[in-house]
């Protein structure tokens, strides 16, 4: 079997971090979330913990969206830099786990701009999923037990941060189609009708 790595970006509420761990289920491969940062901490000898706060920092932060653009470029800074915690090299390190994954199996990856990562990959598919507002906020309300106003509040919040972070690191658009192989709306259909869609594409992807 061709080796087969897919990553995942997603508009929150879209399904889409359910569907990419039972899309991994339904094709016996791993998929990878926040086990990264795990993975990174273990690389680097970094206390996951700090990425864990690098993450909600910049999520809090009003200036990410204004900060000049750092795209990854590749390496990772030795432990006797100054900047070794620094948000950018504790980036660094989660995309050189990204791309050992990459190289070793067969996988899916979600998020952490693992499609910008993976660029010159040529086994990558890169994967978009998105939904309209109102079905995103009826999603978020049942999962999360939030009224209509704090799902709203909280998928503008979400989606903002994921654009100016894909944005800072990547130096270009998230929701930008140009970015992906194949971009899929979730709504009015089931994770079993969605897994369906995406095994079609892959094997036509891939022929």
């Amino acid at each position: 079997m061709k080796k087969t790595v897919i990553t995942i970006a997603r508009s929150y509420g879209s399904g889409g971090r359910t569907l990419g761990k039972l899309l991994g289920e339904k094709l016996g491969i791993n998929c990878y979330d926040r086990e990264i940062l795990r993975m990174a901490s273990d690389e680097s000898g970094i206390n996951e913990a700090l990425f864990g706060q690098a993450d909600e920092k910049l999520k809090k932060s009003p200036l990410l969206a204004i900060l000049k653009k750092n795209p990854y470029k590749g390496g990772v800074l030795p432990p006797e830099s100054a900047d070794f915690v620094s948000d950018d090299n504790l980036f660094n390190y989660q995309a050189k786990v990204i791309q050992e994954l990459a190289a070793q199996e067969s996988c899916i990856i979600i998020g952490r701009c693992a499609d910008y990562v993976l660029r010159d990959d040529p086994d990558v598919i890169r994967l978009y999923f998105y939904a309209p507002l109102p079905d995103c906020v009826t999603r978020v309300m049942n999962q999360n037990g939030l009224s209509e106003k704090e799902a709203v509040k909280k998928i503008e919040k979400t989606d903002k941060y994921r654009a100016d972070y894909y944005r800072y690191y990547t130096g270009r658009d998230w929701n930008d189609a140009r970015n992906y192989n194949f971009c899929l709306d979730t709504t009015s259909m089931t994770y079993e009708k969605l897994i369906e869609v995406v095994e079609n594409f892959i094997h036509i992807y891939q022929k």
